[in-house]
């Protein structure tokens, strides 16, 4: 296998892991509550950072850029996913999976919030398009009150948008090495959610059965630590628009995976609304993506279409 296909693969199966953990957050949800979910799953994450960071030989632990950083990351982190996971639980994975990646179109206006210049205005129609998929994905059978899932996922975009905005202004100019960035978040969310443990947590928690302890590993070794670091090492050996488009496929998976696995079904207007999302997002992302980048001189030479080192506007961690 070339390089490239390589890279590619890696990509994709990051997409596949994150389109999955929304069922597997689903399913952790409906054997044990919400809290304790999120301590186990931050709680085995930092286990294996930890792990990997002290037994690196030469390595320095942390700097005071990253500690810096990652508290206040961990934080707006764990904002995320408490919504997020409280949202998959009350709704379906492919509505989940799809939502939130209104996220695309939210994180460029939020980062452009204050600033001078404002967004085309085919950007804004990106945007429209996937507010009226929102609006059809929560309609499901018919329209009718949005339902509590939908909503929670929906503000669980903004607050995802959010913290992908800070990652880049806490970050960009600073040597801040991932492995030790993501290390201090989910001890910072560790911390967060041990209170979950009190009273009758962590006898819960020790009493759940082998399929739950299976999705929670799933939730923290892969769609956590396996994915953040894969998609880094993916993203330093392709362009950063490849990588986009790859790590983008993730709501697609989304619904494969609550349809083939979860039992699913798309109705005609969650179907179209499905449809919606998926152009309004890519489309959003197209005109962002050419935006940011500034025209070249008529006599400057081509830009490397795989070495491209840039890192996209991507979300650190899923639900």
């Amino acid at each position: 296998m070339s390089d490239v296909r390589r890279t590619d693969a890696v990509l994709l199966l990051v997409a596949i892991v994150w389109g999955s953990s929304y069922l597997s957050a689903q399913t952790a949800t409906a054997a044990l509550p919400v809290l304790l979910v999120l301590f186990a799953r931050y709680a085995l994450s930092a286990l294996a950072c930890l792990g990997v960071v002290l037994l690196k030989p030469g390595a320095r632990r942390w700097t005071r850029d990253e500690l810096r950083a990652g508290v206040p990351l961990g934080l707006t982190q764990g904002a995320v996913l408490i919504v997020e996971t409280y949202g998959v639980a009350h709704t379906t994975a492919a509505n989940a999976g799809l939502i939130i990646s209104l996220t695309i179109v939210l994180t460029p206006l939020l980062d452009r919030a204050g600033r001078s210049g404002g967004m085309p205005a085919a950007f804004y129609a990106a945007t429209g398009v996937c507010v009226l998929a929102v609006a059809l994905l929560m309609s499901g059978n018919g329209f009718h009150a949005p339902r509590l899932g939908d909503l929670l996922m929906l503000g669980a975009a903004v607050i995802r948008a959010g913290h992908v905005v800070l990652v880049g202004r806490l970050t960009v100019g600073r040597a801040i090495r991932p492995l030790q960035l993501t290390t201090v978040q989910t001890l910072v969310g560790t911390v967060l959610f041990l209170p979950a443990l009190a009273g009758s947590g962590l006898p819960t928690l020790a009493r759940a059965d082998a399929a739950t302890w299976t999705q929670l590993v799933y939730l923290a070794l892969f769609c956590s630590v396996f994915a953040f670091l894969a998609q880094t090492w993916a993203v330093q050996r392709t362009s950063a628009s490849r990588a986009s488009l790859l790590l983008g496929t993730e709501p697609l998976w989304a619904v494969a995976v609550g349809i083939a696995l979860g039992g699913e079904h798309l109705t005609a207007l969650t179907g179209l609304g499905a449809a919606l999302m998926l152009t309004g997002t890519y489309w959003g992302q197209a005109v962002e993506r050419a935006h940011r980048t500034p025209p070249l001189p008529p006599d400057a030479p081509a830009p490397p279409t795989e070495q491209d080192p840039a890192c996209p506007k991507t979300p650190l961690t899923t639900a």
